[in-house]
């Protein structure tokens, strides 16, 4: 296939890999540059599908939904990171797909994901891979406590363990059925940020500003992004890393790339997500050139221009959880959260997934909160978080 650089110009149909909130809205931003879109889902019901000119209805690894996908797309995608990367380097062979199946193949097992990350030069969490009871048993005692991993398929807190003693890890390593997994070193952690970089083709780069981040029980609550929400020098120690892990991987598409502050102000690298991510959702109301754009403009081979911040804004997660009086009692009636209240805030934009059942710890949309000032951005914030029932942060 020809590397040569030829845009493809609106009316072109773009196509993704997954119709979850991510696909809606890369789909919502592709119509809106004037693309047709097309989706690859199992789920009839899938949020970008619903919106899309095209909803193909197999499974990841259907061959003739693969072909079908490459039959009416000029590009394609993926959002999220456990699509099968087989199914990408299947429609690699016919069409461009950005990120490649080996970019996103790094991001699907940990292992992997932490030796490119020692690969770059970037600083990491002193951890140990644990294949094999041999490796078990060969566990430096300096690493624990610490948090075992699965390998493969974890995310927002899933397949993750404390353990603080041998015996809670030869244990913990039995629970998570002895698959393949990464023991971290628990570190004091100060704070999270990310980065979210877009690389296009011909290696160009571009960022989103340093996002400060919230998580509870493993699943991102709150970002907060303006001038000064993380110290100058680590912010621009953030971007150099996040930059360097998309050029040692050759990444074409936007990459988010995770990181703890230490209580020291040390940054070390978590992990990556080959895609837009939670963290990027206030660029829909606070920059000039959103994420889902920008991974508009990677697909199509369209230039990419260094994203500007004109708001400094609050996203705050909405989880299945405010739909229910009591999130405890899985019986408990359904109440529609009260957003007229939330939207007679000022600067306050609702974003809601199209998702048709709320249920417990289901991301069911965002509110994005922009204003004139960091001060004013936070405490309108706070205001929508104590309708909502979110706790204060």
């Amino acid at each position: 296939m020809s590397t040569a650089l030829k845009p493809l110009l609106p009316g072109s149909t773009l196509g993704v890999v997954g119709g979850g909130q991510l696909g809606r809205m890369w789909a919502h931003a592709a119509q809106r540059m004037g693309y047709n879109t097309a989706v690859l889902d199992p789920d009839a019901q899938s949020p970008a599908g619903l919106v899309s000119h095209h909803h193909i209805h197999t499974d990841y690894l259907d061959a003739a939904g693969l072909k079908q996908l490459a039959a009416v797309c000029q590009a394609v995608t993926t959002e999220f990171e456990n699509v099968p990367a087989d199914a990408l380097a299947q429609l690699a062979a016919t069409l461009p797909v950005s990120p490649a199946a080996s970019a996103v193949a790094v991001a699907q097992d940990r292992a992997r994901e932490k030796a490119h990350f020692v690969q770059c030069g970037v600083p990491v969490a002193p951890h140990a891979v644990i294949d094999t009871t041999e490796q078990l048993a060969a566990v430096n005692d300096n690493l624990l406590p610490g948090i075992l991993k699965t390998s493969r398929m974890g995310y927002d807190g899933k397949g993750q363990l404390r353990v603080t003693t041998r015996d809670e890890l030869n244990a913990g390593w039995a629970k998570l059925g002895q698959v393949p997994c990464v023991l971290e070193k628990m570190l004091p952690l100060a704070s999270e940020c990310s980065v979210i970089v877009a690389r296009g083709r011909d290696g160009t780069m571009v960022n989103l500003p340093v996002q400060r981040n919230l998580h509870r029980d493993g699943i991102l609550a709150v970002t907060e992004v303006f001038a000064g929400n993380v110290p100058e020098a680590l912010a621009n120690q953030a971007i150099v890393a996040a930059k360097a892990v998309a050029q040692e991987l050759n990444y074409v598409g936007v990459l988010c790339v995770e990181f703890f502050v230490l209580a020291d102000g040390a940054l070390v690298v978590n992990e990556i997500a080959p895609r837009p991510h939670n963290s990027g959702h206030y660029s829909q109301d606070a920059c000039d050139v959103s994420q889902f754009e920008l991974q508009v403009r990677t697909m199509a081979d369209l230039p990419l221009t260094q994203p500007r911040l004109h708001s400094p804004a609050f996203m705050l997660n909405l989880l299945g959880d405010l739909w229910f009086a009591d999130s405890s009692n899985a019986n408990a009636a359904q109440v529609e959260p009260a957003w007229q209240k939330v939207l007679a805030l000022p600067g306050t934009h609702l974003h809601l997934y199209g998702k048709s059942e709320a249920r417990v710890g289901r991301k069911m949309g965002h509110l994005n909160i922009t204003a004139a000032t960091p001060e004013a951005a936070r405490a309108v914030a706070l205001q929508a978080a104590a309708i909502l029932g979110i706790a204060p942060f």
